[in-house]
């Protein structure tokens, strides 16, 4: 399970992320909203935890930036903001729960495991219907055709998994390297091999290049 943490006071930040890593969860913690927001859409979270009022693009931008994008991550704001039009906008841009400074650490566990509880035992992976009749499921990250599924690696699915959200996109080769890898050094060879060995699974069709500019599946 993995979590983004959005909190630019530090000690905060640094308390949360240890409770949230003693309980076995993987954490990625901000102190800007920005950083926190190119996260949330290049990677998959089972929740995300946000502090309101923040460097850059705010909690409630993020949330309206991810509800718009079509994600159903659930989202805590952890915010000293009490005030009810601050919770009823909270609510209505698409936010699961808040957790009001101060607050207790076990508190802050039960509604984390809640969150993420509820959206595992609710949620339907969605299906995105992609060129030469393939399927993909966001959630589960399964790659079906004609309801087989295709045997995928770690690698060749988060490619998928990125050029599926940003489809009709060329993705280059450092976000690709960024996303797939986590920013590891590999060389583009190595990028190119794992395209190579999706297209054999597929088609030759199935992802598209552009010399210099990078890679993208079509929209169906």
């Amino acid at each position: 399970m993995k979590i983004l943490l959005l909190e630019d006071d530090y000690n905060y930040k640094e308390s949360i992320k240890e409770l949230l890593l003693s309980l076995g969860y993987e954490v990625d913690d901000f102190l800007s909203g920005d950083e926190a927001l190119e996260a949330a859409f290049h990677n998959s979270y089972d929740l995300l935890l946000l502090d309101i009022r923040v460097p850059g693009i705010d909690g409630y931008g993020i949330v309206k930036e991810v509800r718009s994008y079509g994600l159903k991550v659930p989202v805590i704001f952890i915010t000293s903001l009490t005030d009810v039009n601050n919770l009823s906008l909270g609510y209505e841009l698409g936010c699961n729960d808040y957790i009001r400074k101060p607050f207790s650490l076990k508190e802050l566990k039960y509604r984390v495991e809640e969150a993420i509880r509820s959206y595992h035992f609710h949620s339907v992976s969605p299906q995105v219907q992609l060129p030469c009749g393939f399927i993909f499921e966001i959630n589960s990250g399964i790659l079906r055709h004609e309801d087989h599924e295709i045997a995928l690696s770690d690698k060749e699915r988060r490619v998928i998994g990125l050029l599926v959200k940003n489809l009709d996109t060329f993705m280059d080769v450092d976000t690709i390297r960024e996303y797939a890898w986590e920013g590891k050094e590999v060389g583009d060879n190595d990028i190119r091999m794992v395209i190579k060995k999706i297209r054999s699974k597929t088609s030759k069709e199935f992802i598209q290049s552009q010399r210099g500019v990078g890679y993208k599946i079509a929209k169906e």
